[in-house]
């Protein structure tokens, strides 16, 4: 019954925060304001000495999940630097136009990630499949340790029902990780709903300096890094909340 707390980050300032604050696994990020791309190699050596388990993600561009043959290359290269810095683990996907996974990339993908020994999690990718029951059944069989899903809706919060059923159906045979829209006042219908790996980015606006980088345009007013007090509070909640489940229960 004890909850795990994924948060992605793409700062170094964002990765101390959120293992100060209590996460327990990190999703190592480029880009957060673009879904996530792969990190650079630097941040990556960086993140190995955090003390705490570190995926990374391998998303060679923004935009859909339907990679050409030299976007793959580039993804079984990041991987090997991945496993090179001594991460845990690579976070990835890929669809075909459908929105079907594509089994061909995925099996190469997850065959070179698991002859290097790292732990291997399908993204959000897997909330375009049009049959998420079939899809989970794939990941398995693919020798996926994680799938991250907002259960097909546009946050996890939305989707809490397919969630439990994706629950329900991996019967302990992989982790159902709940991502998007995931907050310290939205995280106890998960829980209850019986989903206990929740993904959360806990980002805030930076304040914003009027100065010369500014003018120029390189720090735009959206720009956003992980909270401290934010993943302290999503922390505290899914204690005290595992807390009374177990209450219960007992």
């Amino acid at each position: 019954m004890t909850p795990l707390l994924e948060i992605c980050v793409d700062t170094l300032n964002g990765l101390n925060a959120a293992i100060t604050c209590g996460a327990d696994r990190i999703e190592l990020c480029a880009a957060l304001s673009e879904g996530g791309l792969t990190p650079s190699r630097g941040f990556m050596a960086l993140a190995a000495e955090a003390g705490c388990p570190v995926r990374a993600m391998i998303r060679p561009r923004a935009g859909d999940f339907t990679y050409s043959g030299g976007e793959l290359a580039v993804m079984r290269a990041d991987i090997a630097a991945v496993a090179e810095a001594g991460l845990a683990g690579v976070v990835f996907g890929a669809n075909q136009a459908d929105g079907a996974l594509d089994l061909t990339a995925l099996e190469d993908l997850c065959r070179q990630a698991q002859d290097f020994g790292l732990e291997t999690a399908l993204h959000r990718s897997f909330d375009l499949t049009p049959d998420p029951s079939a899809a989970l059944e794939v990941a398995i069989a693919l020798g996926f340790d994680t799938v991250l899903t907002s259960g097909g809706a546009a946050s996890a919060p939305e989707g809490v029902a397919t969630l439990q059923a994706l629950v329900a159906q991996a019967a302990g045979r992989i982790e159902i990780l709940a991502g998007g829209g995931v907050r310290a006042d939205s995280a106890d219908g998960l829980l209850r709903a019986g989903v206990l790996a929740l993904h959360a980015s806990c980002r805030a606006p930076l304040p914003l300096r009027r100065d010369r980088a500014t003018e120029l345009g390189y720090v735009t007013p959206d720009l956003r890094d992980t909270d401290a007090a934010q993943v302290r509070a999503l922390r505290a909640r899914l204690n005290e909340t595992i807390t009374v489940l177990t209450g219960e229960i007992a």
